[in-house]
């Protein structure tokens, strides 16, 4: 079925329509969150209320892409998480312990390959808001300049300045940690 007829049968109430939405969409949100920063242990918390508030203002949707509008309820919903709940200075505390943290993959290179990921993640973690999300959206969303600009309210002039910022704000943050960068 057609990602606008489930949005057109859900926002006239019919509620398998909105379990399909869902289903679609939530290990989108999911992931979306985490790479905006939510902890592991708060994403279902975060993928939840997502999911209500797009039950309650789906009636007013009327935009053309359905997963701009949803990436931009994900977005200010990891924001209101943290702000509401007063998280955010214990959040960055359990960041900066994440390095304590051990995995057990079972061979050297998915741990090498882990540590990398994981640097890389905590590396756009460390990035100001304004330029790690839509450097999010660009590399890890596959959103066009465009639409970044949609879920932002921000011109397209300033999601291009941001993204090259953020690269080269990513770039010295590797460096200094002494990370990997590849295509160098």
């Amino acid at each position: 079925m057609e990602e606008s007829d489930l949005i057109t049968r859900a926002q006239n109430g019919e509620r398998e329509a909105f379990a399909q939405l869902m289903n679609l969409y939530y290990r989108t949100v999911e992931k979306f969150s985490y790479q905006c920063g939510v902890r592991l242990d708060d994403i279902p918390d975060v993928t939840q209320e997502v999911f209500i508030k797009l039950y309650r203002f789906l009636p007013q949707f009327n935009q053309e892409r359905f997963t701009t509008w949803l990436y931009k309820i994900t977005l200010n919903t990891a924001r209101d998480y943290y702000r509401k709940e007063g998280r955010e200075t214990a959040k960055e505390e359990r960041m900066k312990n994440a390095g304590n943290a051990s995995a057990q993959p079972s061979a050297e290179f998915q741990v090498l390959l882990f540590e990398e990921d994981r640097e890389l993640h905590e590396a756009i973690l460390q990035l100001d808001e304004k330029y790690r999300i839509p450097l999010i959206l660009f590399y890890f969303q596959d959103l066009t300049y465009q639409q970044i600009a949609d879920v932002m309210n921000i011109t397209l002039a300033t999601v291009k300045t941001r993204i090259l910022r953020a690269k080269d704000n990513l770039k010295k943050e590797m460096d200094m940690k002494g990370g990997v960068t590849h295509g160098q």
